[in-house]
């Protein structure tokens, strides 16, 4: 029923009120429903969201507040007050301290802190490394996602490249296509690993949870190297290396061979084998023990290889403490 405007002179923000918006209904859309005149006045924004600001009475109809399913004439005096989901606004810049390893003219290596989300979405729409970014590289507002190409989860720490220029980026994108950029982890994982192995099961959207990831049969290809550094009596220090880069994949892969990483509250697994005096420390720990603690990539500019490493940070290495004091303790 929907047909475009025939007269949109008749609609303008009201001068006194930047974000209101008033219109006259014109005689074409007489008849009908409001929502659907409101969708062919405002194109901008789906009947959905035009729908709900009429539940929300953000939609005044001649000075009073509209009704769902009321239809229009021609002639009502309609204000919108329009609310902008945060999805939709420009991000913005906000001085939030980053950890800058190194940088130049055309990337930045970051070392980010647990905690921190990456890049704005549902529930974190400021205080993100990508709000920080704009503010500390206002020039990577002409990059798209601010140059980041590649994502930690909000609780694990360690090293991020971004690009600067959009060469960098589109040259980053590539290498990480080919699989050519090195990034290794350090994680501590539940149970005893005795030795070296490598995960190859393909990930994708878990089929009840959409929040979280999982091996699943038509997922995309993953490949996950893991190396035994220290051995716990109920936990394991590992380093594990990328050959891809997928959503939660060590999270995924450790989860798969009976080893989820310690405190990681959404890939937990069984929780009956854990020695009772660690469930507290690990709780407090409060996030997946998880690490970027090395990466390395082709300079796009330069064409040289370059490498950096971020030691463990602190609440890391004081959760090995703990685990190596336990050990100690239950071997007296």
């Amino acid at each position: 029923m929907s047909q475009p405007v025939e007269n949109f002179s008749d609609y303008n923000l009201n001068d006194d009120d930047a974000e209101r918006i008033d219109i006259v209904i014109p005689d074409s859309c007489a008849g009908f429903r409001l929502d659907q005149a409101l969708q062919s006045l405002l194109p901008d924004y789906s009947r959905s969201r035009l729908q709900t600001w009429i539940k929300e009475e953000k939609v005044m109809v001649d000075d009073k507040p509209a009704i769902a399913k009321q239809k229009v004439w021609g002639g009502e005096n309609i204000s919108v007050i329009p609310e902008v989901h945060p999805s939709e606004m420009p991000y913005l810049a906000e001085e939030i301290a980053l950890n800058v390893v190194y940088e130049d003219d055309t990337i930045l290596i970051v070392n980010k802190p647990a905690g921190l989300v990456v890049h704005p979405g549902s529930g974190n729409w400021q205080g993100t490394l990508l709000n920080a970014l704009l503010h500390h590289a206002p020039q990577v507002s002409q990059v798209p996602r601010a140059g980041i190409v590649h994502r930690l989860d909000k609780d694990t720490s360690g090293l991020l490249v971004v690009a600067k220029t959009l060469t960098a980026q589109t040259d980053l994108v590539r290498q990480l296509q080919a699989r050519t950029v090195k990034r290794e982890y350090l994680a501590i994982a539940r149970g005893q690993i005795t030795q070296d192995g490598k995960v190859v099961t393909p990930i994708g959207r878990h089929p009840k949870s959409r929040t979280k990831m999982a091996v699943v049969r038509n997922g995309k290809p993953a490949i996950t190297y893991y190396h035994v550094l220290e051995n716990f009596s109920g936990h394991t220090l590992v380093q594990c290396r990328l050959e891809t880069g997928r959503t939660h994949q060590i999270r995924v892969h450790m989860q798969s061979i009976g080893h989820p990483l310690a405190g990681d509250q959404v890939y937990i697994g069984q929780t009956a084998h854990v020695n009772p005096e660690l469930r507290e420390p690990i709780r407090l720990f409060g996030r997946q023990a998880l690490h970027a603690t090395r990466l390395g990539l082709i300079h796009p500019v330069t064409h040289e290889p370059m490498e950096w490493e971020a030691e463990m940070p602190q609440d890391m290495v004081d959760l090995l403490e703990v685990l190596r004091k336990t050990d100690e303790q239950s071997k007296q």
